[in-house]
């Protein structure tokens, strides 16, 4: 037996479905046809963007008039424009609150990673221009300085991951207190990173009589209880099954015989003109491979949790400018990297479990767009990469190759030219420049205490210990070797 909530999502889904072909066979709506205002179509369309997509479709007339929204819809489907528009278009409307007042924002959304929040704004920033609103990104990593002074000066719209949300509410510098409209963007990898208990905090802390708009690949880990908490009378659109995949994307499984013909193979692969992603286990390993490939002529950045929010910044701009081709990330970049015209997605390390698979994998074939997606298997691998794909839904038939294999070059394409690493200058292990920011957060500060609690102890332990200080340490802790001063004075004491 499915619960009430699981049949409203199916029942939903049908009706959502006849609804869809039926508007976009007969009449091809447009965003003026569905309520847009002029000014935000004028900016779509210089955002080259002119034809709603079905979600947008489904969406819009309930989002325009008001009501709460359940969306379910696979990566790529546009979501952040089905939210964006009626946001911008309801608090430059009717919602205003008049005046900017420091610290109380109209409108709050929450991503689950600062990659993600980045590119909402980036997105909703030109909408919110045409209107006369402010947009202010809110995340951790990095000092609050900035996104303090923003809201002081008044801003309509935050875009923001819950933890610094919080820290913020707890310091008295941001209110929700007057907003009216609250977005929850991918519900379900807020459930699956822990964040569900502070999104309940901070939905409590917004009226009750608000808007609530909650996008969600899946309605398990507690986000449909989200859903029972906070939405009222919602209308549900599910665009697509949860987890289906997309049908512009073509799928690959690479079988190598040994880890080093793997190698070569990635190394292949990675060398081609255009975009790709290639996707790592550990943050170590993306890391080491990043730096690989730059120095074999193939340049080359990396996206993982090590990384300071500037480096994370600083890296996945010269991924969306074209300076680089490749990236390599951990799944930190799954949820949280949109950019347009990635070629191929490479699991270098299959993933964990079948969700992961498809959620890195919509990296590409976004928005229409074709797209391949290709992992790399070894030996040991089959039959658990077997068992994932089948839970993906995914069929697709391995193949034995190598490096010079046609299969390969097809998708490899055009080659790029060589490029000469550069220098390096020395970095900290998070890869940012020794100079730069601190975070203030709260989870920041607990973080450096215990660090520093830790290299006191270390210190503490050296100096005690009767052994030379490791490399590294202050020659004033070496307690148990007398500086050359001093041996003179005790030898000619004697």
């Amino acid at each position: 037996m499915c619960s009430p909530l699981a049949r409203r999502c199916l029942v939903a889904h049908v009706m959502n479905f006849i609804t869809r072909k039926y508007v976009l066979t007969m009449s091809h709506s447009s965003f003026s046809q569905l309520g847009v205002p002029a000014n935000i179509v004028s900016a779509l369309t210089r955002m080259g963007i002119d034809t709603p997509f079905p979600i947008q479709v489904d969406t819009l007339p309930d989002t325009l008039s008001g009501k709460d929204v359940l969306g379910r819809g696979k990566t790529g489907s546009g979501k952040t424009l089905a939210f964006s528009i009626p946001m911008v278009a309801r608090l430059a409307g009717d919602l205003s609150g008049g005046n900017r007042r420091g610290g109380r924002p109209l409108g709050l959304v929450l991503a689950p990673t600062r990659e993600l929040a980045t590119q909402i704004t980036a997105v909703m920033r030109p909408l919110a221009e045409a209107m006369n609103l402010r947009v202010t990104t809110i995340f951790g990593g990095v000092s609050q300085t900035r996104q303090v002074q923003a809201l002081r000066d008044g801003v309509e719209i935050v875009v923001a991951t819950p933890g610094r949300v919080e820290d913020l509410m707890g310091q008295g510098l941001l209110h929700l207190d007057a907003i009216e409209i609250t977005v929850l963007d991918e519900a379900d990898h807020m459930a699956d990173l822990g964040f569900l208990p502070v999104v309940t905090k901070i939905l409590n802390a917004t009226p009750g009589s608000g808007q609530r708009l909650l996008f969600s690949a899946t309605l398990d880990n507690g986000v449909n209880k989200l859903v029972q908490r906070f939405l009222h009378n919602e209308v549900m659109h599910a665009v697509d099954e949860a987890h289906s995949p997309v049908s512009q994307m073509t799928h690959h499984v690479f079988e190598t015989s040994s880890v080093e013909a793997k190698k070569e193979l990635l190394y292949k692969l990675a060398s081609g003109k255009g975009r790709r992603i290639l996707f790592m286990r550990t943050k170590h390993h993306a890391k080491k491979l990043a730096k690989a490939l730059t120095a074999a002529g193939i340049p080359a950045v990396d996206l993982h949790g090590n990384l300071s929010q500037p480096a994370r910044d600083r890296n996945l701009a010269a991924f969306s400018d074209g300076s680089v081709n490749v990236l390599v990330a951990t799944d930190v970049a799954a949820r949280g990297v949109h950019v347009d015209n990635v070629d191929l997605v490479i699991h270098v390390d299959p993933p964990m479990e079948h969700k992961a698979y498809l959620h890195r994998s919509g990296r590409t074939a976004r928005a229409g767009a074709q797209g391949d997606v290709i992992t790399l298997c070894l030996p040991t691998q089959k039959s658990d990469l077997a068992s994932l794909l089948r839970k993906a839904g995914i069929s697709v038939t391995p193949i034995g190759v190598n490096a010079s294999s046609p299969e390969v070059l097809a998708l490899v394409g055009e080659i790029a030219p060589y490029v000469k690493p550069a220098p390096q200058e020395h970095r900290h292990h998070d890869g940012a420049p020794r100079s730069g920011g601190t975070s203030t957060g709260a989870n920041a500060q607990r973080k450096r205490a215990r660090r520093n609690g830790s290299a006191a102890t270390n210190r503490d332990r050296g100096a005690h210990s009767g052994r030379p200080a490791k490399a590294g340490q202050s020659s004033r802790s070496r307690t148990a070797l007398p500086t050359t001063n001093a041996r003179r004075a005790q030898q000619r004491s004697r």
